[in-house]
Parts: structure tokens; sequence; C-alpha cells
């Protein structure tokens, strides 16, 4: 059992080194695609805009959610005014970047690993290597900076689109003064301290989100349960680390 335990905890340092330098060579590989952006802007494309209808929808949802929910517990305190500060609050500095981030984990986190996988079960990327064509500055590090691109941008039409969500509910259908909602949202939310740190959690998340995808895509086994596991894998680990980091970059940014 000792023996057993030992093993375990060699092969996840082992695997955890491997996955640090993998992400520092990404990282190098990309810079150098400023020579290259057509590469970039094909994947944006690909992670980003087939991401954007379940995004918007689900942020026009979520934006109705808190206009009802936001308006029950204001109207104890007879403060159904600050419903826009609420619901604009709740958005920029937590669900828009969290929310985005676990639904794109589901949507192009997924893809993107079983994009990977499949050309390493194909072996598409030992063919590039034999043409002395290196994979990951041609496959991993377009599709990393493309997950960085997009998902500030899906965050920022997340929260908008739930601030719309919420002036539907809170002005069209309950009534709420449509000057206090756009007074007191506009008074009570800071460019820098709330949408500035919603938009460097969003930056965060990219890393994390994208990162592991293509780490688990590229180490997954070449066989079609191989290529399976590592896509709940990418939804598991994905989700657990935004929560985690959420909760780190919140605790630094508003302490």
């Amino acid at each position: 059992m000792i023996s057993a335990l030992g093993s375990w905890v060699i092969g996840r340092i082992v695997r955890t080194g491997y996955a640090a330098r993998l992400f520092l060579r990404v990282v190098l590989e990309g810079l150098r695609l400023v020579r290259r952006p057509g590469l970039v802007a094909k994947q944006v494309f690909f992670v980003g805009n087939y991401s954007f209808i379940i995004i918007a929808v689900s942020g026009l949802f979520v934006g109705f959610v808190l206009g009802l929910q936001g308006y029950y517990t204001l109207n104890r305190y007879g403060s159904e005014q600050a419903l826009g500060l609420l619901v604009a609050l709740s958005l920029v500095r937590e669900l828009g970047p969290v929310v985005t981030a676990l639904l794109f984990a589901g949507r192009a986190g997924t893809s993107l690993t079983a994009e990977i996988g499949l050309m390493k079960a194909g072996e598409q990327l030992t063919a590039l290597e034999m043409m002395a064509v290196d994979p990951i500055a041609t496959v991993l590090a377009p599709r990393m900076w493309a997950g960085i691109i997009s998902m500030p941008i899906l965050a920022a039409i997340f929260s908008a689109v739930g601030v719309l969500g919420g002036y539907i509910v809170g002005v069209m259908l309950i009534g709420v003064d449509s000057g206090a909602f756009w007074s007191q949202m506009q008074g009570g939310v800071d460019v820098w301290r709330d949408v500035g740190n919603g938009v460097i959690k969003s930056i965060v998340f990219g890393f994390a989100v994208t990162f592991i995808a293509l780490f688990q895509g590229y180490e997954a086994k070449a066989t079609p349960e191989g290529v399976s596991l590592a896509t709940t894998r990418t939804v598991v680990y994905a989700s657990l680390a935004v929560l985690g980091l959420d909760f780190l970059l919140t605790a630094l940014m508003f302490s």
C-alpha cells in the first residue's frame, strides 16, 4: 500500500511538472504568433463565435432570475430602486466571468479536447512532427490565445445581456422606475474596481480553462475511450479550477 501511494504521488508530481513545461512552451510559442494572426483569428471564430448563442441566452435568463429575486429581496427594505445596481454588480463582478467560464468549459473546452484527442488518435500530430512542424506552435498555441481572447468578450456579452434581462423583468414587467434603475447602476458601478476586476477574472479563467482543455486532449490516450475520458476530465477539472480561482481572485481584489 505504501509503495502504491508513493508511486501515485510521484506520478502526480511528474505529470504536474510536465504540464508546467507544456504551459511555458505554449505561452512562448504564442508570443511568436504575432507574425501569423490568421491562425489565431480562425480559432477565435471557432471557439468564440460558436459559443455566442449559449452565452447570450444563458445571460438573458440569468438576468431574468436576478431581476425577480433582487426585486423580492430589496422590496422588503423599500430599496427596489437599487435593483439595477444589484443586477449590474452581481453580473460584472461574479456571475458574468464565472458562469461564462463554466459554459465555455462545457461548450468550447470539450470541443478543443475532443479535437486534439482525435488528431492524436489519427496520428496527425505525429505526422506534423515527421514533417518538422511543431504541433505545439501550430495546433496548441493558436487555440490557447483564441480562448484567452474570446473569454473576456463572451463575459462582457453575458453581463450586458444579463443587465438587459434584469431591465426587462424589473422595469417592463414589475414596474420599477426606469430612471432609478439606470441611475443607481451608473452611480454605483465603478469602471476599474468592478468592471476591470471582472475582466481580469475572465482573462485568468480563459488561461485556465483553455490550457486544461488542450492539455487533456494532448495527453489523451489514442483510443475512443481515452478521448471520452479526457473530455470528461476537462469539464471536471476546468469547473473546479474556475471556482477555486474565483475565490482566490475575489479575496485578493475585494479584501
